[in-house]
């Protein structure tokens, strides 16, 4: 298990790239994009797909680490008991099944 920031460290090593170059391709300096690899510092979401982008990987895995990592620190944060996950994992279901029938309602 790695942090989202050893996640983007080890895909902008495996792509080649040094922390400024990266930083300077998704709008950082290379300061900022060090803070986030060591954990010091979030990345904002708006970046989330120039970084999809410029790792060509899809935008859901970036997603993914991402939003686990928020979901995570949130709930150490808030000493969250465990039951929290199973509990977001079904209203995740419930909201996609609202939203879906909503789309089907003709107006």
């Amino acid at each position: 298990m790695e942090r989202f920031g050893e996640y983007i460290r080890k895909l902008r090593v495996e792509k080649g790239l040094n922390q400024t170059q990266l930083a300077a391709k998704i709008g950082l300096d290379s300061g900022g994009l060090s803070k986030i690899e060591t954990g010091k510092k979030d990345l904002k979401e708006d970046k989330i797909s120039l970084l999809a982008e410029v790792f060509e990987v899809s935008i859901e895995e970036i997603k993914t680490q991402y939003f686990s990592e928020k979901f995570a620190k949130d709930c150490f944060k808030y000493k969250c008991p465990e039951t929290v996950f199973q509990l977001a994992e079904q209203k995740v279901k419930y909201i996609k099944n609202i939203n879906t029938k909503q789309a089907q309602i003709k107006f």
